[in-house]
């Protein structure tokens, strides 16, 4: 690997992990800068996670308990291809897929039991949710293409998940492939048991991080987050982030309630793994709050929204084009 695009290079000052995913059915392990082996034993791997959290989380607590801390941790499930541990094997009747899941809702309880023994709890920030969608609802293309080992490729090993009743997955500007669950843990700051479903992008938790922690962002680059912490903390419903744009296949903007998508930019032929539905040729508009599956496509009804959203996206682009890729 490229040293400057490690973790210790991007200011982590520990990393334990892969650096990649693992799809063909085993993971490369790194200990810092150190390569320490590829595993193919995928069902342990929750558990190791957790235990080196656990572990590195009592160092900084015993060692410097007055610095704060930024823990970081990528669990490698859900991602295809899952497996659980033995005391986990089918434990829910439901399947493997339910059992990996089960165990990785029990390791994550063990990381919370942990920062409530450590008596950090009242002032430890904790979210859980994820970087997109299901890996693809195309099963049949994933299991033909995808796997680079064939003993993985059928099978319940091989399973993607579900995007319930969003379209789509992974790759995809339908709700299946960017909208996702984050759930948040902070007692006596974030009200227990609250919902809300107000636009949150992950692009959203350094600014809002840094006004936590009371640190102010350099004003040298730009930073496409904003502060949500009224909305993190329940002192708002609404948020600060009105509008958010798409860039994959179908780029597009959302505002409130409606999404604009533009016509689909996959060529046909690109042999793309992930989106089956590719959406049409078509300007398409959908009010996600009525239609959240985004099946009934409103640009002919509603021309005068369809022109506002576009107004929005040309704007975008125009910022864009003024920024230097890295």
């Amino acid at each position: 690997p490229i040293l400057d695009r490690m973790p210790l290079a991007q200011g982590f000052d520990t990393y334990w992990g892969p650096l990649g995913a693992n799809d063909g059915g085993y993971v490369k392990l790194w200990d810092q800068n150190e390569s320490i082996g590829e595993s193919k034993d995928l069902a342990s791997l929750s558990r190791k996670y957790t235990d080196k959290s656990i572990d590195w989380m009592k160092q900084q607590v015993e060692t410097n308990p007055d610095q704060p801390f930024l823990l970081y941790l990528c669990h490698t499930m859900m991602h295809t291809v899952v497996d659980a541990s033995p005391e986990f094997r089918d434990k829910t009747g439901n399947g493997l897929y339910a059992d990996t899941l089960q165990e990785l809702d029990h390791e994550c309880g063990r990381l919370l039991k942990a920062i409530d023994d450590l008596s950090i709890h009242e002032n430890t920030l904790v979210i859980f949710t994820s970087d997109n969608g299901p890996w693809s609802n195309d099963m049949e293309r994933q299991n033909t293409k995808n796997a680079k080992h064939v003993e993985w490729s059928k099978g319940p090993h091989f399973s993607a998940g579900s995007s319930g009743p969003l379209r789509e997955a992974k790759a995809s500007d339908y709700e299946g492939g960017v909208r996702v669950p984050c759930l948040v843990r902070w007692p006596g700051k974030v009200p227990a048991g609250r919902e809300n479903d107000a636009i949150f992008a992950t692009l959203d938790f350094l600014p809002t991080f840094a006004n936590l922690a009371g640190f102010e962002i350099p004003d040298d680059r730009i930073i496409d987050g904003v502060d949500q912490t009224d909305l993190l903390l329940g002192q708002s419903e609404n948020g600060n982030r009105e509008t958010y744009f798409y860039h994959s296949g179908n780029h597009g903007v959302r505002k409130g309630d409606w999404k604009l998508l533009y016509a689909n930019r996959w060529p046909k032929e690109f042999k793309n793994t992930y989106p089956k539905d590719r959406g049409t040729n078509q300007i398409e508009l959908y009010n996600l709050k009525e239609d959240i599956g985004e099946k009934n496509d409103l640009s002919k009804e509603h021309p005068d929204i369809v022109k506002n959203l576009r107004a929005l996206k040309l704007v975008r682009e125009k910022e864009l084009s003024k920024v230097k890729s890295r």
